[in-house]
């Protein structure tokens, strides 16, 4: 009998590449299919950007302590940001959902809300979806599709040597959010009436259940005139995801561990938790904010838009993270299989 493949032998990126390596395109509008965070189509004069994203309850969250509007606009984010991370603007979505019988119309209204509230913000449509009956629980499929000059596309692969890396934002706090919901929710078991103090805590709590959609970046960008080599946007940690942008590009890369901005809310949660911050920006994910690179001489014109830090360069080969001290950790990630 032959033996099979264990799924955590692979890890995700693995299984992504074993499952869609096999498929060739043969449309010719189909100009990058499978490998970035969203599909290009020819559209003539700009490109068509497309994008799905799948949300589990029990994976992705946890309904004890998600609220169905704030659940709707993060979906809604999570299926929205692959498109930014393209430095295109979303325009359309459409969602799907899978629902047991414990929900009620009025759950999916609340659900929807928090779609549609997502959808005001940004300008962008639901122009369509579907709705099918879940043994267990709430599924949210969500598909976004979006738009970018042809002279402005950016993707994983385009990093070059001694180009700079930004990240927008501050990273861990959307992890650290989710350990203290995790937390509260042990604590109060079996209450009929619990009463969490979240005081002080605001900041890494709305990370979690309502995170931004750096659309505002891609605002920044072209108004400086700035076109990156390369993009990604932070959602699986920035370990995972500077990997698999190295990989993409053919490069390596060094970060700096005292660059990377870490919110004071999420240092003093962590220590709290007796957890190390840093763990919380490698492989926390879920941030939803962007890295991307580009060439040595852009630095000022980066900067200058706020809200942006280089913490690192694009090297030859090999990834690592440099130490206040000067020491030189090996650039590791659970479950990504590079090369």
């Amino acid at each position: 009998m032959k033996q099979l493949t264990q799924i955590a032998t692979l890890g995700h990126f693995g299984l992504i590449e074993r499952l869609t390596s096999p498929f060739k395109n043969t449309n010719p509008t189909t100009t990058f299919g499978v490998g970035d965070d969203a599909a290009v189509i020819d559209a003539g004069d700009h490109y068509l950007l497309l994008s799905t994203e799948l949300l589990l309850e029990g994976v992705h969250f946890d309904l004890t302590y998600f609220p169905l509007k704030y659940l709707g606009y993060k979906a809604a984010v999570a299926g929205c940001s692959d498109i930014v991370a393209m430095n295109g603007r979303p325009k359309q979505i459409t969602v799907s959902i899978g629902v047991s019988a414990k929900f009620a119309v009025e759950h999916l209204e609340e659900l929807y809300a928090g779609v549609r509230n997502a959808c005001e913000e940004w300008g962008v449509d639901l122009v369509g979806g579907d709705t099918t009956a879940s043994v267990n629980g709430l599924a949210i499929g969500i598909t976004a599709v979006g738009e970018v000059a042809k002279d402005r596309l950016v993707r994983r692969s385009g990093a070059k040597e001694n180009d700079l890396v930004c990240i927008t934002g501050d990273l861990g706090a959307a992890y650290m959010g989710l350990h203290l919901l995790e937390r509260e929710k042990i604590a109060f078991a079996g209450h009929d009436n619990p009463q969490p103090d979240f005081n002080g805590r605001e900041y890494i709590l709305r990370r979690w259940l309502k995170p931004d959609l750096r659309a505002d970046i891609v605002d920044a960008l072209a108004a400086e005139g700035i076109v990156p080599t390369s993009m990604i946007d932070l959602t699986d940690g920035l370990a995972s995801d500077a990997l698999q942008l190295c990989k993409s590009s053919g490069v390596g890369v060094r970060l700096y561990l005292e660059r990377i901005p870490i919110a004071a809310e999420t240092r003093a949660m962590a220590e709290e938790l007796n957890a190390d911050p840093i763990v919380a920006v490698l492989n926390g994910g879920e941030d939803y904010e962007l890295m991307f690179t580009v060439p040595l001489e852009m630095r000022d014109k980066v900067l200058h838009f706020g809200g942006v830090d280089v913490i690192g360069h694009v090297t030859k080969a090999g990834a690592v993270l440099v130490t206040p001290d000067g020491g030189e950790l090996p650039l590791t990630a659970p479950g990504f299989e590079g090369n």
